[in-house]
């Protein structure tokens, strides 16, 4: 399983001093710096970007970074919590192709219509029961 959390839980993933290639590395059995460098080429940090330090990601690339690291973990479950954020257009069409191929259950929450409906093939609505006291 592998677990995509909300903008407060991602934030102490990125609290260290490391750049992109070192922070991606942590969580790879392969270290090799040109296999790392290819997963953040996929995520469009190219050339000098992947040397970019962690502490000084914009929402966008943190989010980037952390499907990086879910692409690594091998997972066959994945949940994600509000994945769209932050991303650009290009980059939800991308997630959203990468999901729809996915072969494993996928749990997530999202206001985004679109993302719904292109990659949900159930919605589980959860609400608040509102019970009546007389």
């Amino acid at each position: 399983m592998s677990y995509f959390p909300t903008d407060s839980e991602k934030e102490k993933f990125f609290q260290t001093d490391l750049n992109l290639v070192d922070w991606l590395r942590q969580y790879s059995v392969e270290k090799d710096e040109s296999f790392i460098r290819g997963f953040l080429g996929r995520m469009l940090f190219s050339g000098e970007e992947s040397l970019k330090k962690a502490t000084v990601l914009s929402g966008g690339e943190k989010v980037r970074c952390m499907l990086s690291k879910m692409m690594l973990s091998g997972a066959n479950f994945l949940m994600l919590d509000e994945p769209t954020n932050h991303l650009d257009l290009e980059s939800i069409e991308s997630l959203n192709n990468g999901l729809i191929d996915f072969k494993g259950p996928i749990l997530f929450t999202s206001h985004d219509h679109q993302f719904v409906q292109t990659v949900a093939n159930r919605i589980i609505e959860i609400t608040q029961r509102v019970s009546s006291t007389n």
